[in-house]
């Protein structure tokens, strides 16, 4: 995971939102949809024989267009996968991403 903070610090420069992520997100300081917004993704990476319509309705009611909701999924999907091909392959971090953890 600390590849995935690095990336986030690069992209919002907000030090203080990637170390209330790493604890966890739930009680991170973010937008009402943003956090609907992760607790499908989560779902969808942990639990994804428990989607139902009423998730996606979740993301609709939060603003979400349906381009965006194919967005959330597609990109929670991807990383679930190359995740789980890493894991699965015992993948080691370069150690560029240990420096920057």
């Amino acid at each position: 995971m600390k590849h995935h903070g690095a990336g986030l610090h690069k992209l919002t420069g907000n030090e203080d939102l990637v170390a209330q992520m790493t604890r966890n997100y739930k009680t991170a300081e973010l937008s009402v949809p943003d956090r609907a917004m992760l607790d499908y993704a989560v779902k969808l990476t942990e639990a994804p024989w428990t989607m139902e319509q009423g998730d996606i309705e979740e993301l609709r009611k939060h603003g979400f267009s349906e381009a965006a909701i194919l967005d959330i999924n597609q990109v929670a999907s991807y990383y679930a996968f190359v995740n789980r091909l890493a894991d699965g392959l015992g993948v080691e971090l370069e150690p560029y991403w240990e420096q920057a953890g």
